[in-house]
């Protein structure tokens, strides 16, 4: 009888041993909450909701006993969550810097390029306090989209609306050489004239690049 149960066992571990792993199931991004959900919600505090909505985002692809690759997420809800985010608390930079430096950096073009239009739409709200994201995004659309279009056009809505003191010479600049890049010189010219024009610019040193930089053009249109 006791030969019977331990051979009954023995069976029993060996059957089990050779099942194969239960394997987690990873779950669906669900969409985003409607924003008048999340303001209740919020109990008088949107600022902690937000950050604690964009724990839960940045979390997702790690989930019990599953990795999942930022490829494989459905992007259009990603950004509705991060929309809902910026929504709660609007002078949140971590979820545009998300979408250009994390999100935005997946290999699948189609999904990068809905963070980077997503980082554009919502630049114009606060062009002065985003213009790094935005800046960002032209540099992953010049140097791994190879769109250089699409580069120039978040470079120039830097160039037109990030005016503030705060906004460096470079990302002002950013869009002359992306023109540069597409062979438009004659754009590029009439780009540091309007900016020599404009009087947005003081800074002796960026006077001067600029002034140099428009010699060196003129320069190479002669025959």
């Amino acid at each position: 009888m006791l030969l019977t149960v331990l051979l009954a066992l023995a069976v029993q571990i060996v059957w089990q041993a050779s099942r194969p792993p239960a394997r987690a199931r990873a779950q669906d991004l669900p969409p985003a909450p409607a924003l008048a959900t999340l303001q209740l919600a919020a109990l008088g505090d949107p600022v902690a909701l937000s950050k604690a909505t964009m724990l839960y985002v940045q979390g997702f692809d790690e989930q019990a006993g599953i990795s999942i690759a930022w490829r494989d997420l459905d992007y259009r809800k990603v950004q509705g969550w991060l929309q809902r985010v910026l929504d709660l608390d609007p002078r949140s930079q971590y979820p545009l810097l998300a979408a250009s430096e994390v999100y935005g950096s997946v290999s699948d073009p189609a999904r990068a390029r809905l963070m980077l239009d997503f980082v554009y739409a919502r630049f114009a709200e606060d062009p002065n306090h985003r213009w790094p994201w935005l800046a960002h995004a032209a540099l992953v659309a010049k140097h791994r989209l190879h769109d250089l279009p699409l580069a120039r056009r978040y470079a120039a809505a830097i160039r037109e609306q990030a005016t503030g003191a705060n906004v460096p010479a470079w990302a002002r600049e950013l869009e002359i050489f992306i023109a540069e890049d597409m062979n438009e010189l004659d754009s590029a010219r009439a780009l540091i004239g309007g900016l020599l024009r404009s009087g947005q610019i003081t800074d002796p040193h960026e006077l001067k690049f600029l002034s140099e930089r428009l010699d060196a053009l003129n320069a190479a249109q002669k025959p």
